[in-house]
């Protein structure tokens, strides 16, 4: 490259910078298949889709480039103006003929822009040799509709091919968020934005999007903030929800359990860190806390396994397994999460699926929870492990977790467990449960460790056997004792270190 070259770079570049939104510069160099823009009113998301694709055709020949909306006619006035707009002012003389009539943009390049609704069927039949797509407004789209764009991204080119989605977060059961941000993709890059990350939006335009704030708090979260909106009434506050997602709290650690099995037990649990891990701790364990687990199998859905661990002291969600497998991995994550977190009581839903129960009692976890049931041969009650949930059951479970997170939403951590409580809604019979398209795996498995966490413990455990006077068998009646007779014990053997006293 000579000199001059490097220098029309570096103005080229200085530029870019100047006109764009910092936020929004390290995309123009993403070349994934999908770019993914999801955010609020204002954040300028749908301008910086607009700018790259003009980059690319101006400095790239032979591109035909598609622009889409799920209806035609609102194209004229959106994306097919902002373009022309654009060009004029940052690209003078780059366009050799604009086409107002069928909206076509032709570059001296020799590349093409072409613009049309998923609506007009005849025009999309002729339209060939796509190498890239931008679909402004994406969540009016379905699912077959991009299916439909994906496989028209096959033109020949020596450049990369890449579809852009700009759209407001309108419903967390949208299969846009499914799709890519529940399961992130090797191939797409996903990216939030709200007016806040606008430095060319005006004082005026700022203000209109504050006032929603006081006016409007649901609509200034979801089409201000870009969080993930709810359709329908949500069984939990959805502005406390909300809020709390806009925390953004990110995990302490991301990782799952490594550990050593020879067909018969388990040993040598260790944590491992992995950027793509299942298991998110947010608090890792205090030493002799009490910890609850309560777990959601996947049941007959094709759901998520999921496990919830709770700092039975205050009820403070610590810790998120979430993950697709088989249910042999799952148990044996549980087991090494459980034993992570202080032998932790751990209570998994046996409706589907009691293998995973069956296999902490093989594997010789001893803290598991248990319930009363009815032996169908004797009549007679029974202790039997795992949680069993019926109609009533789950109305009971859910309506304590409401309980609670309507007194401290700030119990709860974790990402996607605030998603799925905002999705979870009453159903046209008054049922709570998930949203169409939405999961609650994080929701159940949750609200099952907050119903179990009377039969754990609520102190810490006794110190080490001879360091008070405390033995083994006396730990070990301290552990299965019930929260008064608890007290009893520690009255009269002595609290010892304030390591055992009463939580707070």
């Amino acid at each position: 490259m000579t000199a001059a070259q490097r220098r029309a770079v570096r103005e080229w570049y200085e530029e870019l910078k100047r006109t764009s939104n910092e936020c929004f510069m390290p995309l123009y160099g993403c070349e994934k298949r999908y770019l993914v823009l999801c955010g609020g009113g204002g954040s300028g998301k749908s301008i910086f889709a607009g700018r790259k694709v003009l980059e690319r055709v101006s400095a790239e020949p032979g591109h035909r480039w598609l622009v889409c909306r799920k209806v035609a006619r609102t194209l004229r006035d959106s994306c097919f103006r902002q373009l022309c707009m654009q060009l004029a002012e940052h690209f003078p003389g780059e366009a050799e003929r604009i086409n107002a009539g069928d909206m076509r943009i032709f570059m001296r390049s020799g590349s093409e822009i072409i613009f049309a609704g998923l609506d007009d069927v005849e025009k999309l039949k002729s339209i060939y040799t796509i190498t890239g797509i931008w679909v402004e407004e994406a969540s009016e789209i379905s699912r077959q509709d991009f299916s439909q764009l994906d496989i028209r991204l096959r033109g020949e080119t020596p450049y990369y091919k890449q579809i852009i989605l700009t759209f407001n977060p309108i419903s967390a059961a949208h299969w846009l968020k499914g799709y890519f941000f529940d399961q992130p993709r090797e191939n797409a890059l996903t990216h939030l934005s709200t007016y806040r990350d606008n430095r060319f939006l005006d004082e005026e335009a700022k203000a209109v999007l504050e006032a929603f704030r006081d006016s409007d708090p649901y609509y200034y979260q979801v089409y201000c903030l870009g969080q993930w909106g709810v359709l329908g009434d949500s069984i939990f506050n959805a502005e406390a929800v909300q809020a709390r997602l806009a925390e953004r709290i990110a995990p302490r650690r991301i990782g799952s359990f490594r550990f050593d099995y020879d067909g018969l037990r388990i040993g040598g649990v260790a944590f491992e860190d992995e950027p793509d891990g299942f298991i998110r701790i947010y608090e890792p364990p205090e030493a002799g806390a009490p910890y609850v687990i309560g777990a959601d199998t996947a049941g007959e859905g094709g759901d998520w396994f999921c496990a919830q661990v709770l700092d039975n002291r205050s009820g403070r969600q610590v810790a998120v397994l979430r993950r697709r497998a088989g249910a042999d991995v799952f148990a044996h994550q549980v087991y090494c999460l459980g034993k992570y977190y202080n032998d932790a009581l751990i209570g998994i839903e046996d409706n589907f699926d009691r293998f995973p129960i069956m296999e902490l009692e093989r594997l010789g976890y001893k803290n598991q929870y248990v319930r009363q049931s009815m032996d169908s041969f004797t009549r007679r009650l029974r202790d039997s492990y795992g949680f069993r949930t019926t109609s009533r059951s789950r109305e009971t479970v859910i309506s304590g977790l409401v309980q609670a997170l309507r007194e401290d939403i700030t119990l709860v951590s974790d990402g996607q467990t605030l998603q799925e409580l905002l999705t979870f809604v009453r159903d046209e019979n008054m049922r709570a449960s998930a949203q169409a398209g939405a999961h609650d795996d994080c929701v159940m498995a949750l609200a099952i460790a907050h119903f179990i966490r009377g039969q754990q413990r609520t102190y810490s455990l006794p110190p080490a056997a001879g360091s008070d006077g405390w033995t083994a068998d006396m730990r070990e009646d301290f552990r299965r004792a019930g929260p008064e007779a608890r007290e009893y014990l520690l009255q009269k053997w002595g609290r010892g270190a304030d390591t055992h006293s009463a939580a707070p």
